[in-house]
C-alpha cells in the first residue's frame, strides 16, 4: 500500500473522455517501450520496443464486416479503454503492454444491451510488421516500410487517421500539402532552412533529428536534361512547374528547386527527360524533402520511383538520347510509376506481404516474420477464434458471437515480439493460457512501482521523493501526477546506463533524452533516481552538447541541432543531483575528456566567447538560428534575456560550488562577473514586467515566459521590488489564463508569426506552468505559484500532460497534437518541482545556509515528508585546489 498521503494509483487514472473532446489520443508505456492508441478499437500505432521498431500499425478490429470508430476512451498508466456502440452490442476494449515485457495484451468486450438475442461477426486483424535494429534511434527514430528502414512521421499519420476506413488503402502514397519539386541529389529528409519567411514549417517539413548512425547519406543526381515540369490534375487541367521553356542539366551534386506543388487523389507529376550514357543512376526529381517523398530517378538505367515506404522499377532500360516522359500518379488506391504514358510498375498494397510473411503454425497462432530483419511477431489467443487464417503480412481472426439479453463475452490474445520465431510463440501462448493472471498483473507491477516511488530503501528506485500530505486535493493531484509522469516516462532498458527518463513520445524518441527538459526537474530526478542520474549526467557530458540538443540514451549518440540552453540545462542538472545527494566525488569524473567541474566551469564562462559585438559588449549573442532558441518566435534571438540571466545564475552557482571546494579567488572572480552579467541583463528591463532583446539593429521588446522564469530563478536577488511586482503582474495578466498558461502574450506584436501550442501564444510547453510557479516564488508569490499548480491537472485531457498544451474555442486547454507535439513529455514534472523547491522550499542550492534537509518540512500548503537533501558541504580546506 502507498504511503500515508501517497493516492492509490487507481485515483490517478484519467476519467473517460469523448473522442471527440481530444486533440491527441492517449499512449502505452511499460518501462521498456511505447505505443499510440488510434481513432478505431483495437489498432496501435507506433509501437516501439528498442531495438524492435514497428511500423505500420497492429490491426483493426471490424463488426459485421465494419470497423467501428471508438467514441470514448480512458487512460491509465497499464494501458488504454476504448468503447463504442454497435447496434445492440457495447463493445469495450482494454489494451496494457505487460510490464517490462516486448508484449501486449487485448481484451475486447462485447455485451448485449438489448432485450433480445444479438449476433455479430467479429473480425480481428493481426498485423506484426516489426524490424529489429541496433541502429537509427534518434528522436525521429527508425520505422519499418517495405522497402528500407527510416522515419516518416506524417506517412504513418495517415495510416492512423485510415484506420476507420472500410477497408485499407495505401494513403502513406498521398503527400502532405504543398511541397518543393527538387532536381538532382535530394536532400536529407529535413528543415529548409533558406526559408526564412516561415522559419518553422513543422506542417510540412521536420528536422532530420536523427542520430548519426541511421546510415542517411544524400542519393547523387542522375545525369541526365528535364524540361517541362507539370501536374497534371486529376480533373484534366495541367499546372506547369518553373520556367516553360527552360531545359534543366541534372549532375550527381545538383540540388535545385523549381517550384512548389501539391499531390492529390489522381494526380501525376510529370516531367520530361533525356539521358546520353547507358547505365545511368541516381535521383531526378523529388516532392518535398519527406522519407515519404515522391522520388524519379534511374537504377542501372531503368527508371524507377521511390513514395511512402514502397519502391517500384520500370521492367526495361530507357533508351538514351531522347526525349520521355516520365512521371508518377499518386491515389489512396496505389501509386503508378508512368514512362512514355504507359503504366511501368505500380505499388502493391503495403499488406500483401513484400516484407513481412505470415503463417499459421498448428493452426492455434499467428506468426509474422520480418525477412529483412530477425524480427518476428507472434499472437496467440485465450479465446480461440472460430477461425484463423494468413494472407501476405496479415492474418485475420475471427469469431462468431451470439449474446443473450444481458450476456457479455470477452475475446482475449497476446502479441509478443522478440528474435526468434519459437520464442514468440511460446511466449504468447503462454500468456493467452494464463490470460486473467497475466492481464490483472500488468496493473500490480505499476501499483507496485508507484508505491516503492515514495519508500526509502525501495528495492526498484535508486532513491525515493518525498510524500505530500495535504488537504489541498487539487495540489495533490497535480504534485502526485507530476510524479505519475517521471515514473511513467522512466525507461529501464534502453540505456546501457541504467534507468533514464525519456523525453517524450509515443509518435518520437524512444530512447532519447533533451538535456533541456531532463533539467526541468533536475531536483526530482535526483531524489528519485540518484544513481541513474549520475550515470545520466557522464553520458550527457560525453556528448558534443556544443552541437546537439539530446542524445540516444541507447547507443550514446548525439542527435539534433544545438540548443542555446545546453548549458543552462547541464549545469543546472548537475548542481542539483549534487544539491540533493551532497556528493563532489562526481566533479572529479571524467567524461568527453574533460572533469565534471571543468565541464561546469566551460559552460558557465561560455559568455566571454559570445560578447555581443553591439550595445555595451557585456550580454552574450546567442546568434540568428532560430532552431536554436524558441524555434517558433522569430525574433527571439541574439542577446536574449532568459539565457544570459541563466549565465548570470550559473557563474553565482559556480562562485559557491568553488568556495565550498575551497577556491576561494577563482569564486571572487566567478561572482564578480556573474553580477556584471546581472547588472547587464537588468538593463535590458523594458517595463510592465517585459524585457527587451538586443539586436544589432536595436532592441526589441517581448512579452514570454522563458525570460520571467529564467529571471526569477537565476536572478531574483539583483531585481528592485518594482521591477519584482511588474513581472509578478504581467504573467498573472498576459500569461497564465485558465487552467494552463500561455508561452507568449497574444497581444504581443510577432504573436501572430508564432503560433505554435508550445512556445507560442496558442498555449505553453509542458514545463512551463511548474517553472512560472517557482518563479513566483522566487518572487515572494508563493499564494500565486500554489494557484497556478492547483490548475494544472485539468489541462491533462484524461491522462498526462503533452509537450503542449493548446487553448481552445471554449477557453479551456487540451493536450495538442498539432506540430508535431508528443503526446507526453516529462518536462511537465516541473510541477512536481515547483511544489518541492518552491511552495516548500527545499530547493538544495550549493552554498545556501540551509544545507541538509531532512524528514518533514511543514508551512501553510501542508507537509512534505521524508524529504532527504544531503547538500554540498566543504571538502577541502580553504586555498586547496579544487578537483579538476
Amino acid at each position: 500500500m502507498p504511503a500515508v498521503g501517497v493516492p492509490v494509483l487507481d485515483e490517478l487514472a484519467g476519467e473517460w473522455q469523448p473522442v471527440t473532446s481530444l486533440a491527441h489520443l492517449p499512449s502505452l508505456r511499460n518501462q521498456w517501450g511505447q505505443g499510440h492508441v488510434n481513432h478505431d478499437l483495437t489498432s496501435l500505432s507506433w509501437l516501439a520496443f528498442p531495438p524492435y521498431s514497428g511500423g505500420y500499425h497492429t490491426g483493426v478490429l471490424r463488426l459485421d464486416g465494419r470497423p467501428v470508430a471508438a467514441e470514448r476512451m480512458r487512460w491509465s498508466p497499464w494501458g488504454v479503454q476504448r468503447t463504442a456502440t454497435h447496434g445492440a452490442l457495447t463493445v469495450t476494449t482494454d489494451v496494457r503492454m505487460v510490464y517490462e515485457r516486448s508484449r501486449v495484451m487485448w481484451r475486447i468486450t462485447l455485451r448485449n444491451d438489448s432485450p433480445d438475442p444479438a449476433h455479430t461477426a467479429v473480425e480481428q486483424e493481426l498485423l506484426a510488421m516489426f524490424a529489429h535494429s541496433d541502429v537509427d534511434w534518434g528522436w525521429l527514430y527508425g520505422t519499418p516500410w517495405n522497402s528500407g528502414h527510416h522515419h516518416d512521421f506524417y506517412a504513418t499519420e495517415r495510416l492512423r487517421a485510415e484506420v476507420t476506413a472500410d477497408r485499407p488503402r495505401q494513403v502513406q502514397l498521398l503527400p502532405h500539402g504543398e511541397r518543393w519539386i527538387r532536381l538532382g541529389s535530394p536532400r536529407i529528409p529535413g528543415i529548409q532552412r533558406e526559408e526564412d519567411s516561415a522559419p518553422m514549417l513543422l506542417e510540412s517539413e521536420l528536422p532530420d533529428h536523427s542520430a548519426p548512425d541511421s546510415g542517411r547519406v544524400r542519393a547523387p543526381g542522375a545525369p541526365c536534361l528535364v524540361r517541362q515540369l507539370a501536374v497534371d490534375r486529376a480533373d484534366g487541367s495541367r499546372v506547369a512547374i518553373g520556367e516553360a521553356q527552360a531545359v534543366y542539366t541534372v549532375r550527381a551534386g545538383t540540388d535545385r528547386r523549381v517550384g512548389t506543388a501539391a499531390l492529390g487523389e489522381g494526380d501525376v507529376l510529370v516531367l520530361e527527360v533525356r539521358v546520353d550514357q547507358d547505365a545511368t543512376d541516381g535521383v531526378v526529381a523529388t516532392h518535398g524533402n519527406h522519407p515519404d517523398s515522391a522520388q524519379l530517378g534511374f537504377s542501372d538505367g531503368r527508371v524507377f520511383l521511390r513514395i511512402g515506404g514502397e519502391l517500384v522499377v520500370a521492367p526495361e532500360s530507357l533508351p538514351v538520347g531522347s526525349w520521355h516522359t516520365v512521371g508518377v500518379r499518386v491515389a489512396g488506391s496505389g501509386a503508378e510509376l508512368l514512362v512514355d504514358d504507359a503504366v511501368a510498375a505500380r505499388t502493391a498494397p503495403w499488406w500483401e506481404g513484400q516484407r513481412w510473411k505470415a503463417t499459421v503454425p498448428d493452426g492455434d497462432a499467428l506468426l509474422v516474420r520480418d525477412s529483412l530483419s530477425p524480427a518476428r511477431g507472434a499472437y496467440a489467443f485465450a479465446t480461440p477464434p472460430h477461425r484463423l487464417t494468413a494472407n501476405g503480412a496479415r492474418g485475420l481472426a475471427s469469431w462468431q458471437v451470439s449474446l443473450a439479453p444481458g450476456e457479455s463475452v470477452d475475446l482475449d490474445f497476446v502479441l509478443d515480439v522478440a528474435g526468434s520465431g519459437q520464442t514468440v510463440l511460446d511466449r504468447s501462448r503462454r500468456d493467452a493460457v494464463d490470460f486473467d493472471a497475466a492481464f490483472a498483473d500488468v496493473a500490480e507491477q505499476w501499483r507496485t512501482t508507484w508505491s516503492h516511488a515514495f519508500e526509502p530503501g525501495n528495492h526498484e528506485f535508486s532513491g525515493h521523493l518525498p510524500t505530500l500530505v495535504t488537504e489541498d486535493k487539487d495540489l495533490a493531484r497535480t504534485y502526485y501526477l507530476g510524479v505519475l509522469l517521471a515514473v511513467y516516462m522512466r525507461n529501464t532498458r534502453v540505456s546501457r546506463t541504467g534507468p533514464v527518463f525519456l523525453t517524450g513520445g509515443p509518435r518520437l524518441g524512444p530512447t532519447t533524452t533533451y538535456f533541456w527538459d531532463q533539467s526541468e526537474f533536475a531536483r526530482t530526478a535526483a531524489m528519485l533516481e540518484p544513481q541513474g542520474m549520475r550515470a545520466w549526467i557522464l553520458a550527457a557530458l560525453a556528448q558534443p552538447y556544443d552541437h546537439c540538443h539530446s542524445f540516444d540514451t541507447y547507443n550514446q549518440l548525439p542527435v539534433g541541432n544545438h540548443y542555446a540552453a545546453n548549458d543552462h540545462a547541464l549545469f543546472r542538472t548537475i548542481t542539483a543531483y549534487a544539491g540533493v545527494t551532497g556528493e563532489t566525488g562526481l566533479l572529479t569524473e571524467v567524461a568527453g575528456g574533460r572533469s565534471v567541474l571543468d565541464h561546469l566551469r566551460a559552460m558557465a564562462y561560455r559568455p566571454r566567447s559570445r560578447r555581443a559585438a553591439f550595445g555595451d559588449g557585456v550580454l552574450a549573442d546567442f546568434g540568428r538560428d532560430a532552431w536554436e532558441l524558441l524555434e517558433c518566435v522569430p525574433n527571439y534571438r541574439d542577446a536574449v534575456v532568459s539565457f544570459n540571466a541563466g549565465y548570470a545564475g550559473m557563474l553565482h552557482t559556480l562562485a559557491a560550488l568553488l568556495r565550498t571546494l575551497g577556491h576561494e579567488e577563482e569564486a571572487v572572480a566567478a561572482e564578480a562577473e556573474g553580477s556584471a552579467l546581472a547588472r547587464a541583463v537588468v538593463g535590458q528591463y523594458a517595463g510592465d514586467g517585459r524585457w527587451s532583446i538586443g539586436h544589432p539593429e536595436g532592441g526589441d521588446v517581448i512579452g514570454h515566459v522563458l525570460d520571467f522564469v529564467l529571471v526569477s530563478a537565476d536572478m531574483a536577488d539583483s531585481l528592485t521590488a518594482d521591477q519584482r511586482e511588474a513581472m509578478v503582474e504581467f504573467v498573472s495578466n498576459s500569461l497564465v489564463d485558465g487552467d494552463w498558461m500561455r508561452a507568449l502574450d497574444p497581444q504581443d506584436p510577432i504573436a501572430p508569426y508564432a503560433d505554435r501550442p508550445d512556445h507560442g501564444a496558442a498555449g505553453a510547453f509542458a514545463a512551463w506552468p511548474g517553472a512560472t510557479a517557482y518563479g513566483l516564488c522566487r518572487l515572494g508569490r508563493s499564494d500565486l505559484a500554489a494557484g497556478v499548480l492547483r490548475r494544472a491537472h485539468r489541462a491533462t485531457s484524461g491522462a498526462l500532460w503533452g509537450q503542449a498544451m493548446e487553448v481552445t474555442a471554449d477557453g479551456s486547454y487540451r493536450v495538442a497534437e498539432r506540430g508535431v507535439s508528443n503526446r507526453e513529455s516529462v518536462a511537465a514534472v516541473a510541477v512536481t518541482e515547483a511544489a518541492i523547491a518552491g511552495l516548500f522550499g527545499v530547493e538544495a542550492r550549493i552554498g545556501t545556509p540551509d544545507k541538509a534537509q531532512e524528514g518533514v518540512v511543514r508551512n501553510c500548503f501542508g507537509e512534505l515528508r521524508n524529504v532527504q537533501v544531503r547538500a554540498v558541504a566543504p571538502s577541502v580546506n580553504p586555498g586547496q585546489t579544487p578537483p579538476s
